[in-house]
């Protein structure tokens, strides 16, 4: 099996954190396909690494949901299926609503400037096209609402679903047709913390995570016809 993967070496990373975050970005680029065997020989081999490091990343990556060890086969990039879409959704739709309250309430202003930059920033990503750009704006708009929560645990809750929460965000703004309506959804939920309409960014950050779990849905049931 070969594999079209080069290792980013980073003088500031130890290796093992290098070679999971090649496999990692290799997994949501689409390089590593769902379904595909990870072989450790192999993969050490294109890297350039021990099989060590090639281990403990696959091992993270399983933690993440990104990769799946199956009995007698060993690892493989794991499948977007819809419970494991409807299982994260559900989580983060119950989260966001209280960041989203809870941000209203307690943001001050500088934060709020803060989450209006992030939005034109998220806004020049949509108009670059780049989808991994357009995911990492739309997760720093986001990461901006919930500092503004001013709450420890839940920060921490939505961190540890970071990962999981990434590849559904990828796989929504791959659809070209979604972005601006993205745009407009953040533009409408920064305009209702702004004016501290708690009930209307609730109701408005409901619309926005359950828009995205129609379209990956959709495009997961495409996939598998």
């Amino acid at each position: 099996m070969e594999y079209n993967l080069k290792v980013a070496m980073n003088e500031y990373l130890p290796l093992r954190d290098v070679v999971f975050n090649t496999l990692r970005q290799a997994i949501l680029k689409g390089e590593l396909a769902p379904g595909e065997r990870l072989m450790e020989i192999q993969l050490a081999d294109r890297l350039g690494v021990s099989r060590t490091p090639i281990r403990e990343a696959i091992r993270k990556l399983e933690l993440e949901g990104l990769v799946l060890m199956i009995p007698r086969k060993g690892a493989e990039v794991a499948k977007i299926s819809e419970k494991s879409l409807k299982d994260v959704l559900e989580v983060r739709r119950a989260l966001e609503e209280l960041a989203i309250e809870l941000a209203c309430e307690r943001m001050g202003q500088e934060a709020v400037r803060n989450l209006t930059e992030a939005n034109g920033k998220f806004g020049e990503a949509v108009e670059a096209g780049d989808p991994m750009e357009i995911a990492e704006a739309d997760e720093h708009f986001h990461d901006i609402i919930y500092e503004g929560t001013e709450n420890v645990r839940l920060i921490q809750l939505l961190n540890n679903l970071r990962e999981q929460m990434y590849r559904y965000r990828l796989e929504y703004v791959k659809d070209v047709d979604k972005r601006q309506i993205l745009l407009s959804e953040h533009e409408r939920i920064l305009k209702a913390v702004r004016e501290r309409k708690v009930d209307e960014a609730k109701r408005l950050m409901r619309e926005h995570i359950d828009n995205q779990e129609i379209t990956v849905s959709r495009n997961i049931k495409g996939q598998e016809e």
